[in-house]
């Protein structure tokens, strides 16, 4: 059965060498979203982002854009997929994820999928 592995990512700098990591492992697509849990509510500058950035801004509003807490990554993997070395390999980059600060990452399965590419040797 596939499956949605999906990684909640703490440092949003780390997020390139996590999927790179995930690609040397066999993923063959990441979806990457941008998001804030409560915990970090407080660390955060809770004011909406802007999505409609002037044609030339100004030096204050380039300053008032913030980076946002967290990535979100998921991905889809196939039947019989080693999530452990995927978990290892994401482990290696960010930490020990029983550890504060690095991030949580869980597997659901599915039912059915279309459109799973897989991996080109």
């Amino acid at each position: 059965m596939s499956e949605l592995v999906v990684f909640v990512l703490d440092d949003p700098q780390k997020c390139d060498q996590v999927i790179n990591a995930w690609l040397s492992q066999g993923v063959t697509g990441v979806t990457i979203l941008n998001s804030m849990g409560l915990a970090n509510l407080a660390d955060c500058d809770i004011h909406p982002m802007r999505d409609d950035l002037p044609l030339f801004p100004g030096l204050g509003s380039l300053m008032r854009s913030r980076e946002e807490c967290h990535r979100t990554l998921m991905a889809v993997i196939p039947d019989g997929f080693d999530i452990e070395a995927l978990v290892a390999a994401t482990e290696a980059i960010i930490g020990v994820l029983d550890e504060p600060e690095t991030g949580i990452l869980f597997v659901i399965p599915i039912g059915r999928v279309w459109g799973l590419r897989h991996k080109q040797d």
